[in-house]
């Protein structure tokens, strides 16, 4: 539970045998209202828009570590309201409450308890702004977090917020933000702003170029990019909330970036600062649609080793040829950065998806929003990746057969991905043909291509 600050003293809260340090957090707070400039009962708001797995999560970390210094900071986050919990994920949850002691006896406290025990009855429906303020989220259920202060008005949610954390799906951004944008006409100062989205969109005119989440937020609210940045892991939202060790990497210009990475940064929380925001964010939106095919690949083979790591190989040096034609000079999938493909293709929702397509636990006809999980980023990001490189106009000259082709030719698994999952050509089993074929270069010959340079298109996010 998290404790409280009063005067001078030092206070501690053990979670999991790890002990942190209240006076040494404070002063990580103040540290960062300074350069804010914040005066004494000045509170810095902090404000996460949309309570997916990660937003809620994320915004649950700021929650306990800065929470309690209540004349100094606040931490909200907003949803929208309306959203019911179904019969069964109801029952669920009762279950979850009375197998932890600590949250039976927190929601006994609050007076909370009585509503879960009719909701699981049948006797009321909860609503997902509810149960989020006593820490559910509606596609965690299995990881309580603290409880939380929910705003339902987007208005009063962030219109004066010094930091918005931007956790909704990719899909979802820009129609937010552009709602947000006309909050903000009288602002004097721009805020921060921290996107957790992954996902891209493609516009193919004047010319093909895709838009990314902090171009979205940059696009409609008129936030200089120098204010807005990009967190990625490698992590897994509840591993996290449990406090297993993990690493993320706060993205963006000079500006606030480092002062940023100290500010998140918990024992069992490193977070590291780099400058290459395109590389990351694009990788963001990339591990997701490989990650779809991945958990096919498991399926489909009883989680072969050896099918799972050669799919791998190609999937990475597909991703590696795309941030080439993107980026002159991008971060090497290495380090942090490919650790956060590996975990996204091992444990994330956009495998869990690919996998039950190909058990037949889940159609395509059931959409990309499943209950209990979110959005599934994935699917979007496979069609716009996709469009985007297909189209004629970016045609590259085939290595081999020495013609021109479209850079999706030179991408077999994304082709395959899109007949799949968008055009719905072929059947989840189709991933292993496009592994199998003998026909596929080597994946080594991708990469070596790609670090060329000759394929770079400045054009494809909007360059000059």
């Amino acid at each position: 539970m998290v404790g409280t600050a009063e005067g001078g003293l030092t206070h501690n809260s053990y979670s999991n045998g790890s002990i942190q340090n209240y006076s040494g957090t404070e002063e990580k707070l103040d540290e960062f209202r300074r350069l804010l400039g914040k005066t004494e009962g000045d509170l810095l708001k902090i404000v996460g828009v949309g309570a997916g797995a990660w937003g809620s999560v994320f915004a649950a970390l700021l929650q306990d570590s800065y929470g309690h210094f209540r004349e100094k900071a606040q931490i909200r986050i907003w949803r929208r309201p309306g959203r019911s919990v179904d019969r069964a994920t109801a029952e669920h949850l009762f279950e979850v409450i009375n197998s932890r002691e600590d949250i039976l006896r927190r929601l006994i406290r609050r007076c909370a308890y009585l509503k879960y025990v009719e909701a699981r009855l049948g006797d009321r429906v909860l609503y997902a702004d509810e149960i989020l303020k006593d820490g559910f989220c509606l596609n965690m259920i299995d990881t309580p977090l603290s409880p939380m202060k929910v705003v339902t008005n987007l208005q009063e949610a962030i219109w004066d917020a010094d930091i918005v954390i931007n956790g909704l799906p990719s899909t979802e951004t820009r129609e937010v933000f552009e709602e947000i944008s006309r909050y903000w006409k009288e602002r004097i100062t721009a805020p921060i702003i921290i996107s957790l989205a992954k996902g891209i969109e493609a516009a193919l005119k004047p010319v093909p170029h895709i838009i990314t989440p902090t171009q979205m937020i940059n696009r409609a609210t008129g936030i200089p990019m120098e204010n807005i940045l990009y967190l990625g892991g490698p992590n897994i939202a509840s591993e996290i909330y449990n406090k297993e060790y993990a690493n993320a990497r706060i993205c963006g210009a000079d500006k606030w970036r480092k002062a940023l990475a100290k500010f998140l940064r918990q024992p069992y929380f490193i977070v590291w600062d780099n400058s290459d925001l395109v590389t990351h964010e694009v990788m963001g939106g990339l591990k997701n649609v490989y990650a779809i095919g991945a958990g096919m690949v498991a399926a489909l083979t009883n989680e072969s080793a050896t099918s799972k790591s050669v799919y791998f190989a190609h999937c990475t040096s597909e991703m590696i040829f795309i941030t080439h034609l993107l980026a002159e000079e991008p971060e090497k999938l290495a380090g942090p950065l490919l650790a956060d493909t590996y975990v996204t293709l091992l444990k994330g929702r956009n495998a869990w998806y690919g996998q039950m397509l190909a058990k037949g636990e889940l159609s395509l006809d059931m959409g990309d929003s499943i209950k209990g999980k979110g959005m599934i980023q994935g699917v979007s990001a496979v069609g716009a990746f996709y469009n985007l490189l297909s189209q004629s106009s970016l045609s590259i000259l085939h290595p081999d057969e020495n013609k021109p082709v479209a850079p999706a030719e030179l991408c077999p698994i994304l082709k395959t991905l899109y007949k799949i999952l968008i055009s719905r050509e072929l059947p989840s089993e189709a991933i292993l043909q496009a592994l199998r074929d003998e026909t596929m270069n080597d994946p080594r010959d991708r990469i070596e291509m790609a670090q060329s340079h000759v394929f770079y298109r400045p054009s494809l996010l909007g360059q000059p």
